[in-house]
């Protein structure tokens, strides 16, 4: 193997020569940091970067594997954190330098979980400003730069998660996800990222945007991945308010190819929103391959999706605005214009606008929950462009104009008000080489289906073996 290619490999991949011992962790590290310093000032992937504590924790897992004292298959992995994941000692600006010089004194339970389970953390990751935007732009810490195409966004708000992920910087980071934000730039950055079920990973340790949208996800570069970041940050936390006490089997054991006979919904309604046409065609493309692999595939209707991105748009609004209240009135003019106008909005939501919007929320999930009766999972576009520019405020959508935040988020958000699992994987490339993505949905806690099914179309359509020319 050589090792001027470890940057490339994925999480599974890396695991198994470092188990063997025919690479160590330092070497591994080494490659990542390497891969940073060559890439970093081009796409502003990292805010805080920990290389020296990155090498003093590989030499201490090389000494226990050494040891015999193998960890699993997440020991010695390099990984990134979207910078609102508290790390004890680390700075924790939540992407605004309002926070520059706070310190978290404990980790978030994800942090926790990971650093137990032997992967090392490389650093800090850059978002949209405090998570509210799916572009991935920061004027504070830098624009984040899509490695496919350096002057096209990232997508957000986890878009340093992607750009550090997608170009080799790190083998694995974790974003969150409230309206799309791990969905939206792993499908720009030609990733597998999964929204799992609300209440299933802990949010405790991790900045609020929307408390009851929030979810923190990983974004990987294969199915197989996601599935072994699951097996470590999934189970009930007792911090966490909203932290569900369920099951949490091995995710690995449900990649098993096979989706023959399994039903999958393709809801007309997101197909009638304004759609690229290459887009559209990739993800029907996809649709085929489903059927080919045996997959019993049927139109279904979804009528409340028209109204899901107003339900979200209102709750998200109301919730952010509350939290970040003495932060808007003490510093908001420090703040990103737009993160700041969002935020301002948030005061003209009444209370009779809000509770009529979780009432709202209660008829959405319960029509959700009816679409699962003739189908095991949902098949739909994960965004419904490719990447644009930096800068981009409005686009042109099949003859219809959308402004950017609207149009990012159209596929994604309906999973964050309801709340169910979510995945986005590669389906294929536009012909300027800019990468789409497919998003699969399942039922609430069914991340074994919805990680079963992807898996099935990565074995199938490897797409996810494409890495950027940088």
């Amino acid at each position: 193997m050589g090792r001027s290619n470890l940057h490339n490999l994925s999480v599974k991949e890396l695991g198994l020569l470092i188990e063997k011992r025919e690479v160590s962790p330092v070497e591994v590290v080494e490659a990542h940091l390497k891969r940073i310093e060559t890439l970093e000032p081009r796409l502003c992937s990292f805010i805080t970067l920990v290389a020296d504590q990155a090498m003093e924790r590989a030499l201490q897992c090389e000494k226990e594997i050494m040891a015999g004292q193998y960890r699993g298959p997440l020991h010695g992995i390099p990984f990134g954190l979207k910078d609102l994941y508290y790390v004890k000692g680390i700075r924790n600006t939540s992407g605004t330098r309002i926070f520059d010089q706070f310190v978290p004194d404990f980790d978030s339970t994800v942090a926790h979980r990971l650093l137990e389970a032997g992967a090392i953390l490389m650093g800090k990751l850059n978002l949209h400003p405090l998570a509210y935007g799916p572009t991935g732009e920061n004027p504070d810490y830098g624009d984040m730069h899509n490695p496919w195409s350096p002057d096209r966004i990232t997508g957000g708000s986890s878009g340093g998660s992607a750009s550090a992920v997608a170009s080799g910087q790190c083998a694995f980071a974790m974003g969150t996800d409230t309206g799309g934000s791990v969905r939206i730039p792993s499908a720009l950055c030609s990733l597998v990222g999964l929204k799992p079920t609300y209440g299933l990973v802990s949010r405790y340790g991790i900045t609020v945007l929307s408390w009851s949208q929030d979810h923190a996800g990983p974004m990987t570069r294969t199915v197989e991945d996601c599935a072994l970041v699951m097996n470590a940050i999934a189970g009930h936390d007792p911090h966490d308010p909203a932290s569900a006490v369920t099951r949490v089997p091995d995710y690995t054991k449900a990649l098993t190819g096979e989706v023959k006979g399994a039903r999958m919904g393709v809801v007309k309604e997101f197909f009638e929103a304004p759609l690229d046409a290459t887009v559209g065609s990739l993800v029907e493309k996809a649709i085929s391959v489903f059927e080919k692999l045996g997959a019993q595939v049927r139109e279904i209707s979804w009528p409340m999706f028209e109204y899901s991105a107003a339900i979200a748009g209102i709750i998200q609004m109301a919730e952010a605005t509350a939290y970040h209240r003495d932060l808007i009135k003490k510093r908001g003019k420090e703040l990103m214009p737009m993160v700041r106008l969002r935020l301002e909005c948030g005061f003209f939501v009444s209370a009779v606008d809000y509770v009529q919007a979780l009432r709202a929320r209660t008829l959405f999930y319960q029509q959700s929950m009816r679409l699962f009766d003739g189908v095991d999972f949902l098949c739909t576009p994960s965004v419904p462009i490719p990447a644009c520019r930096i800068g981009t405020t409005e686009v042109d959508i099949a003859g219809k104009r959308l402004g950017i935040i609207a149009a990012l988020t159209q596929y994604t958000r309906p999973f964050n008000l309801n709340g169910f699992p979510a995945i986005s994987l590669p389906c294929g490339f536009t012909h300027e080489g800019l990468p789409v993505g497919l998003q699969l949905a399942g039922k609430p806690f069914d991340e074994e289906g919805v990680l079963r099914a992807a898996y099935a179309f990565q074995q199938a359509a490897p797409w996810h073996k494409r890495r950027p020319s940088l």
